[in-house]
């Protein structure tokens, strides 16, 4: 590696201090995701949390219905790219773009994937209130409540 900064199997290396802040990154059990949980578990829904909504697939869903087919993601805009919200890191802006946009060509294969087996995906965003975001996890599950 090439001091602090440099590339390091095929990935590039940031300095201490930015690799230090993504550690600290929640990926699971943020504001908005317990928010979520909470108004739906008052409106008497029940779900598994962080879970895998397909064998064999890695990629996890935030709140998960396997009987109703039902997988929601609650999305933070800075790493899914929120047409709203969305910001572009200045260091390393094209290893950051890259990331980002790879990140929503992964989104948009899960969502294909779960759809080709059947299930309803629901994303919404972490800027959306958790009123608005239960309507639609309960719209998905029949139940509007």
């Amino acid at each position: 590696m090439d001091g602090d900064r440099g590339v390091r199997g095929g990935r590039l290396v940031t300095d201490a201090a930015t690799r230090a802040r993504m550690a600290r990154q929640r990926r699971v059990g943020t504001k908005p995701e317990v928010a979520l949980r909470r108004e739906l578990h008052r409106r008497g829904a029940r779900f598994f949390v962080d879970r895998a909504p397909l064998a064999g697939l890695r990629r996890r869903a935030d709140i998960v219905f396997p009987r109703r087919k039902v997988a929601v993601y609650v999305d933070g805009c800075f790493w899914h790219s929120c047409p709203e919200h969305a910001t572009s890191p200045k260091n390393n802006a094209r290893w950051w773009a890259e990331k980002l946009a790879a990140n929503v060509v992964r989104d948009r294969d899960t969502d294909a994937r779960l759809a080709a087996a059947g299930w309803t995906v629901v994303r919404v965003w972490e800027h959306d209130s958790a009123d608005a975001a239960a309507d639609l996890v309960m719209g998905a599950l029949g139940r509007i409540q």
